[in-house]
């Protein structure tokens, strides 16, 4: 599949020559730091390679000076790329002249910045339309488009209020409706909620999740916080000194760390929060209702299984039959398999691992359900501490490898 955003080999040097010495030296595999002391020029992106896919929430991770920043700015060119290409939708960005790059900055792109960028004389209503007004929509389309945005960021009846009057997470929620408000293809939101605190921040997460989930836009997403890249984010880029670290899920971020630097950030996540039911989600063994104790022993032995899930006629679960309640009930004879049900509790793909453990009380396995509640699979407790305990042996791995060597 074509991606919808092309980063390729995009580089950024800042100086009065970056495309001349600086860039030669990068080339032959300099630092940063050496390519500073030699020229004065300091590299903010190097050889970024990422694609993005239509729909996707890609998140860029990393800590000041990573070059998270930069390489956003280099997407809609408010910095120009010193190498590199950026193709969107087959365009490349790079090559457009001044005209055509305001017209693809008004019309294919909206950004949300750390600092919300409100204008203070206008209210709510007047700020989310500027983009609109500035592409020369007529008032009532505009006012319409942006009540709209501000419905979708939960701001219906703030229309007529000035920045002023608002707190710093509804200022952020105006500067989102905003960006939402001229339709773009690609959202770039930079930091947006940085400034945030940390309760408004994760409600803040939480609603660009849900109006995600609606809109299905491209969204590239900037952060310095681990937590929050692998909260919101489809995948993941951690980048470090301006270079790429590594790209993946963030289970593949969690669980699978390819360098140390990665592997020294995800020490510290409560990967329970992080990783979803979907990781450990395995094909459930089933039997219809009107089963009887012999098919849930076969259905539990093709799947090696201690327990099978019992569904109605629609695929919704019942419960779960034990492989020993139903070797007693065969063994007497036992018609129908009303009594042997036990009630299990049922959980989506996206629960997190955190709130699974919790409901593991009676030992037996969890329906996994889609959103129509029928039955898509079974999660097993030993499986989730399976995978919990993985992610541990990578941190401490890591904690041996920094210990000091015993004194011979």
């Amino acid at each position: 599949m074509t991606p919808k955003v092309k980063i390729e080999h995009v580089t950024k040097i800042f100086g009065d020559e970056p495309d001349g010495k600086a860039l030669e030296l990068l080339r032959a595999g300099h630092s940063k730091e050496a390519i500073r002391e030699s020229t004065g020029h300091v590299v903010g992106v190097n050889a970024v390679n990422i694609d993005v896919a239509e729909g996707e929430t890609f998140v860029v991770m990393g800590l000041s000076g990573s070059g998270k920043s930069t390489l956003i700015r280099c997407v809609n060119r408010l910095y120009e790329p010193t190498a590199g290409r950026i193709v969107i939708d087959g365009t490349d960005v790079t090559a457009l002249d001044s005209k055509d790059l305001q017209a693809f900055r008004r019309e294919r792109t909206g950004m949300v910045f750390q600092h919300f960028a409100l204008f203070p004389h206008r209210n709510v209503r007047s700020n989310v339309a500027f983009g609109l007004r500035v592409k020369g929509v007529d008032p009532e389309r505009r006012d319409a488009a942006a009540e709209e945005a501000l419905a979708l960021v939960g701001l219906t009846g703030y229309e007529d209020s000035f920045p002023r009057q608002l707190s710093g997470g509804m200022q952020q929620r105006v500067g989102l409706a905003r960006a939402l408000a001229i339709d773009p293809d690609i959202l770039l939101m930079d930091e947006a909620f940085s400034a945030l605190d940390p309760l408004i921040r994760r409600q803040m997460q939480d609603e660009l999740m849900e109006i995600q989930g609606k809109l299905r836009k491209t969204i590239i997403f900037i952060t310095h916080d681990l937590n929050e890249a692998l909260r919101v984010g489809s995948r993941v880029c951690v980048m470090r000194d301006g270079a790429v670290q590594q790209i993946g899920t963030p289970a593949d971020i969690l669980m699978r760390p390819e360098t140390d630097y990665v592997a020294e950030f995800v020490r510290d996540v409560d990967q329970g929060r992080v990783l979803t039911v979907e990781v450990v989600r395995e094909e459930a063994a089933t039997v219809a209702e009107t089963a009887a104790a012999r098919d849930v022993l076969q259905a539990v032995e093709s799947r090696w299984a201690e327990a099978a899930h019992v569904v109605d006629g629609d695929g919704k679960p019942l419960g779960v039959i034990t492989r020993e309640s139903a070797e007693r009930a065969a063994a007497r004879g036992a018609d129908g398999l009303g009594d042997l049900i036990q009630q299990v509790p049922a959980v989506t793909g996206d629960t997190a691992l955190a709130k699974v453990y919790q409901l593991f009380g009676s030992g037996l396995p969890i329906a996994v359900i889609d959103g129509h509640g029928r039955l898509i699979g079974s999660v097993r407790p030993l499986r989730v501490l399976a995978e919990l305990g993985r992610v541990e042996d990578v941190s401490e791995r890591l904690s041996r490898s920094e210990a000091p060597e015993a004194p011979q």
